[in-house]
């Protein structure tokens, strides 16, 4: 699958090191001069690695399977074509939870570079990566037997990572769907973190039968399960996770087109209950904050395209 307007390699010039991009095992790995890195697992087009700083920027579970057998569980997992269980009589209702992309195998459409800095004067890779109906399996086409192609582009720089998602409907009818990128944060001690620029919007909290409330606080500390859909976010104004004890900023998230954010924490007991995630108190290192589109449903026209992306700055 090509990607339109696909930007062609531009050589960086004897004098300057070169992003370096390697292929092997199925997993893609892009590194830059300064000592960044990225990987990406072809299956499920799943970023399970993001270095920046000296330090691992995401939580991956000590018993992640990384053979294709089940999506992965830790990194950024992408949600599509529906968030959480499918609804009842609804074009998705015979899927799996979150859809069918992070339970297929993607194919690497390549890499594309910088000439040798962005705004900030930092070199930039970007690896692009395809899925269309032509590559799921028959289960998942007969559940969902639209034409559809999918473009996910992860771009590296020195301080942020950026996962973009165009989905392009190539078939006769319209379709509808859910997008999400499921990023696991790794953190030090969640008790110790804060989440900000939630204060007086709207969420949807799961742990309390998916009822309604507004966020009282202006700095939401994670105390316990949590399980909350937040709606209608001005996707330009970021999501802070910052240190309790000084405010600073550990993880900034802006995203494009993605309205809401999810925030998640197993906590305890349901860490205890998943088989995938270990160690059982590896609840204390990550929290998920999940850039997305869930709370209705995007109607795609036969022959459009859309796009919707989130941009995470390090700052630790």
């Amino acid at each position: 699958m090509d990607r339109s307007n696909k930007p062609s390699a531009i050589g960086l010039g004897k004098s300057l090191p070169q992003p370096t991009v390697s292929i092997q095992d199925n997993t893609v790995e892009a590194s830059l001069p300064t000592g960044e890195s990225v990987t990406v697992h072809l299956y499920g087009a799943t970023v399970t690695s993001w270095k920046a700083n000296g330090q691992e920027q995401l939580f991956l579970s000590q018993k992640a399977h990384l053979d294709g057998s089940k999506p992965i569980r830790g990194g950024i997992p992408v949600v599509f074509p529906v968030f959480g269980p499918p609804p009842k009589d609804h074009a998705t209702s015979a899927l799996p939870q979150h859809g069918f992309a992070r339970n297929s195998t993607w194919e690497y459409l390549g890499k594309s570079s910088s000439e040798s800095a962005d705004s900030q004067g930092d070199m930039t890779v970007k690896l692009d990566f395809g899925l269309s109906h032509t590559l799921l399996s028959e289960e998942f086409r007969k559940a969902w037997p639209y034409e559809f192609a999918l473009v996910y582009s992860v771009t590296l720089n020195k301080n942020s990572l950026m996962t973009a998602l165009e989905v392009r409907n190539e078939g006769k009818e319209n379709f509808d769907f859910q997008v999400l990128m499921h990023t696991y944060l790794s953190v030090e001690d969640i008790s110790a973190v804060r989440v900000k620029n939630l204060e007086s919007k709207t969420y949807i909290d799961k742990t309390q039968n998916a009822t309604s409330h507004t966020e009282a606080s202006n700095a939401l500390a994670i105390t316990g399960e949590t399980d909350r859909v937040y709606q209608a976010l001005d996707p330009a104004v970021p999501i802070i996770v910052s240190s309790a004890a000084d405010d600073k900023p550990l993880f900034s998230i802006t995203r494009e087109a993605l309205t809401d954010v999810v925030v998640w924490n197993p906590w305890i007991e349901k860490a205890k209950g998943m088989a995938d995630f270990a160690p059982d108190e590896a609840y204390k290192n990550m929290i998920c904050v999940e850039a997305g589109s869930v709370s209705g449903w995007q109607t795609l026209e036969a022959g459009d395209s859309w796009e919707g992306a989130q941009n995470i700055k390090s700052r630790l």
